[in-house]
């Protein structure tokens, strides 16, 4: 005998903590280019990351911890706070505005029909919601997922999820519906 007594119950957690460990890693991997963006920019000057450094000098807690301890106390407050609603409403609503006038004064007309399509279905996702209010006030953490699916929506890349949700289920109702609509307008 060796004398190293490992029982098979030991063993065991070895393997659990070695899977762990492998799964941190891999989680480590996904996120590293997030955080890369993140780091990026967090590092350009401007009146926000001015901001931020003023605020990692005086409390010691570097930048990136702020931000993400910001969004998660977001995410928190969107799941089980108090004026989660108002708090939603700011987020998709204060943001895209913003982009929205940014775009109208530009010269490029890209960013231009990107920010009417935002709107086009942040529109019509409230007057759903109006009508569905009843029910969707007994879905868990609904304003987190609301919130969610609104910052798909006006997520800055090409086919965010006013793109997709315009072109597959808005635009073919709307030029289906187009002379119906135009007549009930002209009316």
């Amino acid at each position: 005998s060796s004398g190293i007594n490992v029982e098979y119950g030991e063993f065991e957690t070895f393997q659990h903590y070695f899977k762990r460990i492998n799964l941190r890693n891999r989680m480590s991997a996904a996120l590293a280019p997030y955080v890369e963006k993140l780091d990026a920019a967090l590092a350009e000057k401007n009146n926000d990351t001015d901001f931020l450094s003023m605020a990692e000098e005086k409390s010691g807690v570097p930048k990136r911890n702020i931000v993400l301890g910001a969004g998660v106390l977001t995410v928190v407050w969107l799941a089980i706070g108090i004026g989660s609603s108002l708090l939603c409403s700011v987020i998709c609503f204060i943001y895209p505005a913003y982009k929205s006038f940014k775009a109208v004064e530009s010269t490029r007309g890209d960013d231009d029909t990107q920010w009417l399509t935002y709107w086009i279905v942040y529109s019509t996702f409230n007057i759903m919601e109006y009508f569905t209010d009843l029910l969707l006030f007994w879905i868990p953490m609904y304003n987190l997922l609301k919130c969610c699916f609104l910052l798909w929506c006006m997520w800055p890349v090409e086919n965010n999820g006013s793109v997709i949700v315009y072109q597959k289920v808005l635009r073919p109702f709307l030029l289906k519906n187009e002379s119906k609509i135009d007549a009930k307008l002209n009316k």
